[in-house]
C-alpha cells in the first residue's frame, strides 16, 4: 500500500488516512450524520479502491483521493453526504484559488496601485490600503458569503460593490454640519468646542468630512451647507465681512484638496449642497464659495473636491427677481471654468415635493423616502449597493417575455445579497463606529450607547440595486439602443420602470428602504463585459469595447444633440431614486459664453432632470499654469506635464488615474452638438 500522497504545490508528505475519515465526517455531520465509525469503514473502501487502481506503492496525488472518496460516498448511498462534501471540496478550491489570486494581486499593487477608484493615489500608503482590500475580498468572498451570493459575483452576474468593505462599515452620509458645529464633537483625542469665527467653522467642517471618510467607504457631504454655515455665524459674538468669509471658502477647498483620510491615500469624497438658503449670511457663503473655486488653488488650478452642488427652484434662484438668482447666474459662469458646480433641480417631479431637501452627492447618491422617519437627507445615507448586469440577461434570454422572467429572479437574488449585508452590518455596535455613531451623525443614533447595535438605526438608510448597460441589453433584444429609435427608448423605460416596482416591493416586503440606482461604474464599467466577451465572444455595439454604457446613458460614441440626449436620459430619472446624472459633452471649456451653460441647465429643467453636469477638457500646465484645452505641449511655455481634468462618475479626477476601460469610454466620447 502507499505511505505517502502528493500535494497541490508539488510536495510529497506522508499519508495520513485519519484526514479522510475527518473530512468525510465533517460531510456527513453537516447533513445531520453523527457515526464516525460509517466514516472510518468508508475510508478503508477509498484505500482499497486506490490500491485496486494500481496505487500499490505509487504516490497519489491529493485531487485523485478527493475524486475516489466522493465515488465510494456514492456507491455506498451516502448521496446527501457526497454533495457536501462536494461542496466542502468546492469551497477549499475557492480558498486557494483566492489566496493564489491574492498573492497575484499582491504583486500587482506593489508595482502601481489599481486603478479602479480614480481617486486613489500610487503613494506608500495607498499601497497598503489597497493590499489590505484585496486580502478583505478574498475573505469575504471564500469565508463569509454564502455561496450562491459568492458566485454570483465571481462569474459577473452581479457586482457587490466595496466588497472589502462588507462587513466592516457603511457606504456614505449626508451630514448635519450645523448639529456637530453648534454641540461641538470628539475626533477620539478631545471635544473641539463649537466655533467663534467663520475661519474656524470651515476647518472644522473639513475636519468632519475627514474624520467621519475614516468610518465609512462612500461619499461625504453636507446637505444644507449653506444654511448650516448662515445659522452658525448667527450665533457668533461677530459678523464676518465679505473677505473674511471668502478666506474661510478659500481654506475650505484649500483643506479638501490636501487633506488624506484612509490612512494617507485619497481626500474625502465631498460634495456640498448649496444655493437656496436666502438669508444675509447664507447669501455671503454661497458668494464666497463660488469665488474660491473660480480663484482656483495656489497657482490657480481647478480644484478636484469639493464636489459642488448647486440647488436649482423656481421662486428662489432660478428666475430674475428670486432672491439668490444672482447666485445662479455666478454657478452658470464658474462652471462654465471649472467644471463645478453641478446642478441639482428641486422642481423635478419626484424632487419637488420635498421642497428644497433632497441632497446629491458628486457619484450622483441620492436618499430622501424614508419607511422609518423623517423624509430628510440630513443623518441619512445609503448603507450598500449592489449592481446586475443587464446586458448577461439579454444574451442568456434573447428573448424580451423571458428577459423579465429572469430579470426579477436576478432582482431578488441582488436583495438577498443585500439583506444578508444588513443584516452583518447591523450586528456592529457603535463603537465600532467611533465618529459616525459615536457623534451621533446617524438619524436615530442619539441615544446609542457603545456596546448597542446599529440595526435599527440604520434602517433609517437605503439598500440600492443598480444595473448597468441598458443601451447594449437594447441593442441585444431589438438591434437598436435608446439614443437612436424610439421603440428602443420604450423598451427602455419598460425595464427601468420594472425594477424600479420591484424596489417598491421588496421595500413591502422586507420593511427596508429599497431603492434604485442608476450605477456610477468605475471599476466595474470593464469587468462585466470582459467576463461576457469570454462567454458570447465579440457582438458589434455590445462587447465590441472595453466597458459597458453607464446606467442610462446613450452610448458615449453615439452624435447627438444634447437636447436630445438630455431629453431621452430625463425620463428615467424618476426611477432611479438612489440617485441619477445626466451628461452632455462640450469641445471645451464655455468660458465667458456662460449664457450657453444657462440653456443648458434650463433645458435639464425641462427634461425633468434630478441631477446634472457639464463636461468639457480642462487642460492645465503643471509647469506654467497655462489652461486651456492642450495637445501634446503647452503653447504657452512648450511643456509636456500637463494635468488632464475629466468628470468620471459623477466625480472629477486627472486623467492618469482612469482604468483602461474608463480611459477607453474618455476616447470614444462624443461632442453632443446644440
Amino acid at each position: 500500500m502507499f505511505t505517502e500522497i502528493r500535494k497541490r504545490d508539488g510536495r510529497v508528505v506522508p499519508f495520513n488516512a485519519e484526514k479522510i475519515t475527518d473530512a468525510i465526517f465533517k460531510a456527513a455531520k453537516a447533513v445531520g450524520g453523527e457515526n464516525r465509525k460509517i466514516a472510518e469503514r468508508l475510508t478503508a473502501q477509498v484505500i482499497k479502491e486506490l490500491v485496486k487502481m494500481g496505487y500499490n506503492g505509487v504516490i497519489p496525488a491529493v485531487e485523485e483521493v478527493q475524486d475516489v472518496v466522493e465515488k465510494v460516498l456514492i456507491e455506498n448511498g451516502h448521496a446527501r453526504t457526497a454533495k457536501a462534501y462536494i461542496l466542502y471540496r468546492d469551497r477549499r478550491n475557492r480558498i486557494r484559488e483566492g489566496k493564489s489570486d491574492l498573492m497575484d494581486t499582491v504583486k500587482e499593487i506593489l508595482i502601481e496601485t489599481s486603478r479602479e477608484n480614480a481617486n486613489v493615489s500610487n503613494s506608500p500608503s495607498a499601497k497598503m490600503l489597497q493590499i489590505a482590500s484585496a486580502a478583505s475580498k478574498s475573505y469575504y468572498l471564500s469565508n463569509l458569503l454564502p455561496e450562491e451570493f459568492a458566485q454570483a459575483h465571481i462569474n459577473g452576474a452581479i457586482h457587490i460593490h466595496d466588497l472589502d468593505y462588507y462587513g466592516k462599515t457603511l457606504n456614505c452620509l449626508q451630514i448635519d454640519l450645523y448639529k456637530l458645529l453648534s454641540q461641538g464633537f470628539n475626533t477620539g483625542y478631545g471635544y473641539i468646542r463649537p466655533p467663534k469665527r467663520i475661519a474656524s467653522a470651515a476647518a472644522q467642517a473639513a475636519i468632519i468630512l475627514q474624520s467621519n471618510q475614516n468610518d465609512m467607504f462612500g461619499g461625504q457631504s453636507f446637505p444644507h451647507f449653506d444654511r448650516a454655515m448662515a445659522q452658525i455665524i448667527a450665533e457668533m459674538p461677530r459678523q464676518p465681512d465679505e473677505e473674511e468669509i471668502f478666506q474661510a471658502m478659500e481654506g475650505l477647498v484649500y483643506s479638501l484638496n490636501t487633506m488624506h483620510s484612509r490612512a494617507g491615500a485619497q481626500v474625502p469624497f465631498s460634495s456640498l449642497n448649496f444655493g437656496t438658503d436666502t438669508s444675509e449670511m447664507g447669501w455671503a457663503v454661497s458668494k464666497a464659495l463660488l469665488k474660491a473655486f473660480e480663484k482656483g488653488l495656489g497657482r490657480g488650478e481647478s480644484p478636484i473636491f469639493p464636489n459642488l452642488v448647486f440647488r436649482t427652484k423656481k421662486g428662489v434662484n432660478f428666475d430674475p427677481g428670486d432672491p439668490n438668482y444672482d447666485i445662479f447666474q455666478y454657478a452658470l459662469k464658474v462652471a462654465a471654468k471649472r467644471l463645478n458646480p453641478t446642478f441639482s433641480f428641486m422642481d423635478s417631479s419626484f424632487n419637488s415635493k420635498y421642497g428644497d431637501e433632497v441632497a446629491y452627492m458628486g457619484c450622483r447618491t441620492r436618499v430622501i423616502a424614508n419607511r422609518h422617519g423623517e423624509a430628510v437627507s440630513a443623518g441619512r445615507g445609503n448603507i450598500a449597493f449592489v449592481s446586475i448586469n443587464l446586458p448577461r440577461l439579454a444574451l442568456q434570454t434573447r428573448d424580451i417575455n423571458l428577459f423579465f422572467v429572469e430579470l426579477d429572479r436576478l432582482l431578488r437574488l441582488a436583495a438577498r445579497q443585500l439583506l444578508h449585508r444588513f443584516e452583518i452590518i447591523g450586528n456592529l455596535r457603535a463603537k465600532d463606529l467611533p465618529f459616525l455613531m459615536g457623534q451621533k451623525l446617524y438619524m436615530g443614533s442619539e441615544n446609542l450607547q457603545p456596546d448597542d447595535p446599529i440595526k435599527e438605526v440604520i434602517k433609517n438608510g437605503t439598500l440600492s440595486i443598480g444595473f448597468i448597460g441598458l443601451a447594449e441589453t437594447l441593442m441585444v433584444l431589438i438591434g437598436k439602443h435608446h439614443g437612436e429609435d424610439k421603440e428602443a427608448q420604450e423598451l427602455g423605460q419598460k425595464i427601468v420602470s420594472h425594477m424600479s416596482k420591484r424596489m417598491a416591493q421588496f421595500s413591502d416586503e422586507f420593511d427596508l428602504n429599497f431603492t434604485l440606482l442608476a450605477t456610477p461604474a468605475e471599476g466595474l464599467s470593464g469587468r462585466f463585459i470582459k467576463l461576457d466577451r469570454e462567454i458570447y465572444g465579440v457582438i458589434p455595439g455590445v462587447t465590441d469595447k472595453e466597458y459597458y454604457t453607464n446606467s442610462v446613458h446613450v452610448p458615449v460614441n453615439y452624435v447627438m444633440s444634447l437636447y436630445g440626449k438630455l431629453d431621452i436620459e430625463g425620463q428615467y430619472h424618476k426611477y432611479c431614486d438612489a440617485g441619477h446624472i445626466a451628461y452632455v459633452e462640450l469641445e471645451s471649456p464655455p468660458g465667458e459664453n456662460y449664457e450657453a451653460v444657462e440653456d443648458i441647465v434650463r433645458h435639464m429643467s425641462e427634461a425633468d432632470v434630478g441631477y446634472g453636469g457639464i463636461n468639457y477638457p480642462i487642460d492645465e500646465c503643471r509647469s506654467c499654469g497655462y489652461s486651456g484645452v492642450i495637445d501634446d505641449c503647452c503653447p504657452g511655455c512648450g511643456g509636456t506635464d500637463i494635468r488632464r481634468i475629466r468628470r468620471i462618475t459623477g466625480y472629477l479626477s486627472t486623467e492618469e488615474r482612469f482604468n483602461s476601460a474608463k480611459l477607453a469610454e474618455l476616447r470614444d466620447r462624443k461632442i453632443h452638438f446644440r
